[in-house]
């Protein structure tokens, strides 16, 4: 395994921030996954400034240490993992943008290495898939998040942060009878908004619906559903609720609590094939002079490693 800050010996307020204090490398060679940042926001329909998000999770990261209790597993006993720095994003420019990230991921996960994104928002997940596509193929979409994402047009446009997912079923990334959307709610532009979703074949759990029917049966379904099937995990920070997460760009009330985030994740995904994750939508201007978003950011991070971890091991 790779040579690790041990933080018991270094102030972890000292040194370069990247992720979790991880090594920074170039190339993903001998890597079993990698940390990458992608700061983009022009996706963005109403708060902008996640471009910054990458950078604040990052600088929250150093508080993480290795051991995670809840899989009984050191990640950095598991993984060699390093942090690879920021992807090239062109500012204003989406498509442009989309090319670029999809140019300098590829070469990252073809030696097999799994991609965890620090975002930015919810519109690079469609580059990520992209990529991640040339690799694998389709993979099963865990979404956790307010909203779909699934709108067609947005001011006339096909491409921003409320599109990401109905361009990925058209375009053959995910597989839709394997994919879930987990944490839909709030008022919504029209009663037809989740149709194509659902007509396409996501499963979909709202917040109303996991409340009445519980978090075993959501936690059940994807332990069934996505046995032997390669997963991308996406997190929009949203998912959380805004006493939670304040710092993000739209934010709905009513939403779950760091540790319902953390059982969906950790129970439900546990043992299953991840094949890449990213964290979206963080936006450090919004958030509270204690940086609880960034924080609860970093620890959703580190169970994402802890998973991969988990299953590798």
């Amino acid at each position: 395994m790779k040579d690790y800050i041990d933080s018991l010996n270094s102030p972890r307020f000292s040194g370069i921030k990247t992720f979790m204090r991880l090594p920074y490398v170039s190339s993903t060679s001998d890597l079993d996954a990698f940390v990458y940042g992608i700061p983009f926001d022009t996706g963005s329909s109403f708060g902008v400034g996640s471009r910054f998000g990458p950078q604040k999770i990052r600088e929250a990261s150093a508080i993480l240490k290795p051991y995670n209790p809840i899989l009984d597993i050191d990640v950095q006993d598991v993984l060699n993992i390093a942090d690879v720095g920021d992807l090239l994003v062109v500012p204003g420019y989406i498509e442009k943008t989309y090319d670029s990230i999809e140019q300098e991921l590829i070469p990252l996960i073809e030696k097999g290495a799994t991609p965890i994104a620090l975002g930015g928002d919810h519109s690079i997940t469609l580059a990520e898939l992209r990529a991640i596509a040339r690799k694998t193929g389709p993979v099963a979409l865990v979404q956790f998040d307010s909203h779909s994402d699934t709108g067609d047009l947005y001011f006339g446009e096909k491409y921003n942060h409320g599109t990401t997912f109905r361009r990925a079923i058209e375009e053959n990334l995910i597989i839709p009878d394997k994919s879930f959307q987990i944490g839909l709610r709030g008022p919504l532009y029209a009663k037809n908004q989740f149709d194509f979703a659902v007509k396409n074949g996501v499963e979909q759990w709202s917040n109303w619906r996991i409340r009445l029917e519980g978090f075993e049966n959501l936690i059940d379904s994807l332990q069934r559903k996505l046995k032997d099937t390669p997963i991308f995990i996406s997190f929009d920070i949203d998912f959380l609720d805004a006493a939670y997460a304040p710092g993000t760009g739209t934010p709905e009330i009513c939403g779950f609590n760091t540790f319902e985030a953390q059982r969906l994740m950790l129970e439900g995904l546990r043992g299953l094939n991840i094949v890449g994750a990213d964290l979206v939508e963080v936006l450090p201007a919004y958030d509270s002079p204690g940086q609880i978003t960034a924080y609860a950011a970093c620890g959703i991070i580190f169970d994402m490693i802890s998973l991969i971890a988990f299953s590798k091991s």
